[in-house]
């Protein structure tokens, strides 16, 4: 459909702006599922290339706060953080929370990225849920407009 050519467009005009080769790889495979009609990949590529760059935005910029409000959550359920992979090991809906909590992204951008997070769950496991050009286009969109574009 034109409006997924057009993000997958917008995506590629992004990913020259990525510096970040593992970031740059699964924002790139991302690209070429969706262009494939891939459309369940592309969403759980792009989710992965989100993650990337806000787990990288969080270890470079707010380490410390991060792992004072993830202590203060967790208490000793949570090992502090030293690398950005390390942020990994907090499942993802939590890591949003932390990261509103911490005003890196709003309430209005969690909840959009929290639906984002649910879709890419139910497309990442075997199940009977179908999507198509445009779910996959407009979850993509989302990505752009309030991860890629605003922290990388």
């Amino acid at each position: 459909s034109p409006a997924a050519m057009k993000v997958a467009i917008d995506l590629r005009t992004h990913l020259a702006k990525i510096t970040d080769p593992t970031t740059r790889d699964f924002v790139e495979e991302a690209i070429k599922c969706h262009e494939a009609d891939l459309f369940r990949s592309a969403i759980v590529m792009s989710w992965l290339g989100a993650m990337d760059v806000l787990h990288k935005h969080v270890h470079a910029t707010h380490l410390a706060a991060f792992n004072a409000e993830a202590s203060r959550v967790f208490g000793k359920n949570w090992k502090p953080a030293k690398t950005a992979d390390d942020l990994g090991k907090m499942k993802e809906s939590d890591f949003l929370d932390r990261a509103e909590a911490l005003s890196i992204i709003g309430k209005n951008a969690k909840a959009e990225l929290k639906k984002a997070l649910d879709l890419r769950n139910g497309c990442g496991h075997p199940n009977s849920l179908k999507v198509g050009a445009n779910k996959s286009a407009a979850h993509i969109e989302t990505l752009l407009q309030n991860v890629f574009e605003k922290f990388s």
